[in-house]
């Protein structure tokens, strides 16, 4: 007689209906969190951390001992958080959109690399690589939760111009075009961190190889890839006949994905830096359909949904990780440490960078500030730990899980109310 074991689902299963379920809640939950304080991403983890704290065991081998799997989750979430990111600037080659963000890219960054990689070797006592990888890892700001602050559409007068409402969105549009290149201008100094794993200290061992490879080559074919895809797509794209109506959420679908993976996979084939590419290719894309005279593709709504999924499905591994790991590697030390990253290193470089400009005083104040972190350093780290050993790995994995955590609640709780206050909504 066959026995059939109706009460003992499978694992896979399991998942499968957990998917579902938070895809529906990352559809739904939006038209409810719209006029609260709590955020978007401050509620995905405290419902994936508190869901997976009666799991029993870890669904995923530990982030940090065997990084691939967050390492290809994260990755794919910062490429669609880029497009997004690319797609939301209105004139993205103009001066006024980047005047503010060559600073914080310029300055603000790679001082924040050196304090930050200068503390965690001095009073954190990591090993220099592992200290150089932290500061390269916090740097950059992150286009996942980065939709906190993310510019509004412009009101156009009636000469299609931008009104001096919009102009005057400056907080928004520094943190939001800082954003999209920094992720991409912090791989030289992952890749940095790992030649000290792997070679040594010593920058006879790698500097030449490092600077001529990682930092030119890389940087430069990444932004011509992205350049040479985004004109091509929108060329192709904009010259073809619309499709009628009930095909077109499919139509701009398959748009945005590809907008996302072609010029990623293009920069990969070739070594160069696919972050870079996949958002100079939205900003391109963004430029030639704003003036071509078919205005309506509106790339970037679907882009903001599929992120919106994206975001929910990394949560849930931070949030088994949070269950399953970071108990265990969490030390009480980094809590001041990380307030001391977010709340000090970040602002007094932040202003900084801002020194000389005519910006209000208010203004360079919550363009400091909001130097949110994010998934994209958790994509550096998991990266940097696929390629290299470093020492006390899970350590400062836990440090930078905590920096996210406490990023998350200072910049998620106060952002709607200061944006608010300074008449920036």
């Amino acid at each position: 007689m066959i026995s059939i074991d109706i009460f003992t689902p499978d694992r896979y299963d399991i998942l499968l209906l957990y998917i579902g379920l938070i895809v529906l809640i990352a559809a739904l939950l939006p038209r409810f969190l719209s006029k609260h304080i709590v955020t978007e991403p401050i509620f995905y983890l405290m419902v994936t951390a508190g869901i997976f704290f009666f799991y029993p065991e870890s669904p995923l081998p530990h982030i940090g001992e065997d990084p691939y799997i967050g390492k290809r989750l994260t990755e794919l979430g910062v490429i669609i958080s880029l497009t997004a990111a690319g797609l939301k600037l209105k004139r993205p080659f103009a001066w006024q959109t980047w005047r503010y963000a060559v600073r914080l890219l310029v300055i603000t960054m790679p001082l924040t690399i050196v304090i930050v990689a200068f503390f965690g070797w001095k009073f954190l006592g990591f090993a220099p690589a592992t200290a150089m990888l932290l500061g390269a890892v916090i740097a950059p700001t992150d286009p996942v939760l980065g939709g906190l602050i993310a510019p509004k559409d412009p009101v156009l007068n009636s000469d299609s111009q931008i009104t001096e409402s919009h102009r005057e969105d400056t907080s928004r549009l520094a943190l939001t075009s800082e954003a999209g290149l920094n992720d991409g201008l912090a791989f030289p100094f992952t890749n940095m961190a790992i030649a000290m794993a792997l070679l040594g200290i010593y920058p006879s061992l790698w500097f030449t190889d490092w600077l001529i490879t990682d930092f030119f080559y890389k940087i430069i074919a990444g932004a011509l890839v992205g350049l040479a895809g985004g004109w091509l797509l929108a060329k192709i794209v904009l010259c073809c006949p619309k499709p009628r109506n009930h095909s077109l959420v499919l139509y701009i679908g398959s748009l945005s994905i590809s907008l996302t993976l072609i010029p990623y996979g293009i920069a990969e084939l070739i070594s160069s830096y696919g972050f870079i590419a996949v958002f100079v290719a939205a900003c391109v894309f963004r430029y030639e359909e704003s003036v071509h005279e078919s205005r309506d593709i509106l790339l970037h709504d679907f882009a903001e949904e599929t992120e919106r999924i994206m975001m929910v499905i990394l949560f849930t591994m931070l949030g088994i990780y949070i269950n399953h790991g970071f108990v265990q590697d969490f030390q009480w030390y980094m809590i001041p440490a990380s307030i001391f990253i977010l709340v000090i290193v970040r602002p007094l470089t932040g202003l900084a960078g801002l020194i000389g400009t005519h910006l209000q005083e208010s203004k360079r104040y919550i363009i400091s500030f909001y130097g949110i972190r994010g998934i994209g350093s958790l994509y550096y780290l998991l990266y940097a730990f696929y390629h290299a050993s470093f020492e006390q790995s899970n350590e400062i994995l836990a440090l930078t899980t905590t920096i996210i955590i406490i990023s998350m609640f200072i910049h998620g709780l106060s952002a709607k109310a200061v944006m608010k206050k300074r008449n920036l909504e």
